[in-house]
């Protein structure tokens, strides 16, 4: 029984933005909100109807044909036409989890009652959730600036009974799935179609997807690091707490308190050791964890402002017999803060790699490639090429698209963020990011089982028993990118703690 979720009821935040993409709610709109959308509502018809004053994207035309006037008559047309020819996304398909956080992030800027959308509207929104009939939206055509354009008309042409949506596990027309439920088109009324297609949805669910498998990624982080440096002979001093609380930067202090609890109990971490410092990759897993985590912090914080707010434009502001036209639906906050967000994950890849490749030198009496015949066998010699050939792909994802803007509607938009490139292409480092990931953890685990009998801490060992449940240890060459697939599935479904 999926438990119900009053959307606008209080401020959204990551723990039911997960349940949300997963489809784990069912969202309503309380009394208190449909109240709230609903003033509002009044008084723009009243607006209206009782104005000669041209209101943009109202009464008049949109982007540089923001001077045509349009008459009453005219209005509810003009909205449908809004979202017809601005439906122009294209590319690959959007994943149902960002669709889903589509819908429930429109669905609660509407509800904070600025936007002028009917209750109905939102209520439809809701209904599409709801009965998990999902719009096909594309992943590129957004320039981040007017908000989302181009995937978010595609995200609300169902609507109004135009484009395709997955619904009971096929893809169709929306008209057909809308016909089975016995549901009608949507008639958007002024102000409604701008409302749904202006603001940063688009964005903003690709952040909070990031975001979330982020928080998992800092954990892989910090564990098979733990396992790696254990599995390497490392040193445990680097990790101790009056080194960090000098140096007192906030990931920093927590990585290093990580590492010490996770080899808590090792014999390997307490046996002495021949050599007196580790590689960086090794000896600085704080200062370069850390500070990944610290930028995670930051873009989490710049993310929930941002799902919390009105980013749809005009803007209604009834208690103050306001319409004003501004720039909420530019993605700038967004698009600097997710490529920061790129660079940062991007490091935890190249220094995952370069561990990888410190365990498979033949250093510290380990084989070389962690084999037992080398020359014979390659051992574990090209996972670290696919690593290497990620954490390359993962530096021309991290250029920042921030820094570019190509002007649009014949100049009147003349900067946008390209926050919808930052946002797209952060999942593809992060999906690079988690194969670097299991790469290492293949690498970390081979090494240790060479280190018998001698052995790592509980927490380790417990964990490494039942990864062996699924890869075990490589005695011989071996059809490789099946280990790998495996060693990733095991990471996405695990909960670690």
């Amino acid at each position: 029984m999926k438990k119900v979720y009053n959307i606008g009821y209080k401020r959204l935040a990551f723990d039911e933005l997960g349940k949300i993409a997963n489809g784990e709610y069912i969202l309503k709109l309380s009394d208190k909100v449909k109240k709230r959308i609903d003033e509002c509502r009044k008084y723009l018809d009243k607006k209206i109807k009782n104005t000669d004053v041209p209101v943009y994207g109202i009464t008049t035309g949109f982007g540089s044909l923001c001077n045509k006037s349009i008459s009453h008559h005219e209005l509810e047309q003009l909205q449908k036409n809004l979202i017809m020819s601005h439906a122009c996304s294209t590319g690959d398909e959007v994943a149902p989890e960002i669709v889903r956080l589509m819908l429930a992030l429109k669905a609660y800027a509407l509800s904070l009652g600025y936007s002028g959308a009917h209750v109905d509207t939102v209520q439809y929104i809701l209904d599409f959730y709801n009965n998990d009939i999902l719009p096909v939206v594309y992943d590129r055509g957004s320039l981040g600036a007017s908000g989302d354009l181009a995937p978010l008309s595609n995200l609300f042409l169902p609507l109004i009974g135009e484009g395709e949506v997955y619904f009971e596990g096929e893809k169709q027309k929306s008209s057909a799935a809308l016909k089975k439920l016995g549901w009608k088109p949507v008639k958007l009324q002024s102000k409604e179609g701008l409302a749904l297609l202006n603001g940063t949805q688009f964005m903003s669910a690709h952040g909070v997807l990031a975001l979330l498998k982020s928080f998992k990624l800092l954990k892989f982080a910090d564990l098979i690091g733990a396992i790696s440096l254990d599995a390497f002979d490392g040193r445990i001093e680097p990790f101790n707490e009056k080194l960090h609380r000098i140096r007192p930067h906030q990931g920093q202090i927590q990585t290093a308190a990580n590492i010490r609890a996770i080899l808590d109990g090792s014999e390997l971490a307490e046996r002495n050791k021949e050599h007196v410092q580790d590689p960086y990759s090794f000896r600085c897993i704080p200062q370069v964890h850390g500070a990944t985590k610290d930028a995670v912090l930051y873009v989490s914080n710049v993310v929930l402002t941002e799902i919390n707010s009105v980013t749809d434009n005009p803007t209604v502001f009834a208690e103050s017999d306001q319409i004003i036209s501004g720039g909420n639906f530019h993605g700038q906050p967004l698009a600097l803060a997710f490529d920061f967000l790129a660079i940062a994950l991007a490091e935890l890849g190249n220094i995952s790699e370069r561990r990888t490749a410190q365990l498979i030198l033949g250093n510290r009496s380990l084989p070389e490639f962690l084999v037992a015949k080398p020359g014979l066998n390659s051992g574990l010699m090209i996972p670290q090429y696919a690593a290497a050939s990620m954490v390359s792909q993962n530096k021309i994802y991290a250029h920042p698209a921030s820094v570019d803007s190509i002007v649009s509607s014949n100049g009147q938009e003349d900067h946008v963020s390209m926050g919808a490139n930052a946002a797209t292409k952060l999942l593809k480092i992060i999906d690079n990011l988690e194969r670097i990931f299991a790469i290492e953890l293949i690498t970390a685990a081979q090494a240790l089982d060479f280190r018998r009998p001698a052995k790592s801490s509980p927490y380790i060992e417990e964990f490494i028993s039942q990864y062996r449940k699924e890869v075990k240890f490589i005695n011989s060459d071996k059809v490789m990118y099946k280990e790998l697939e495996t060693t990733l599935e095991f990471l996405r479904s695990g909960n670690f703690e």
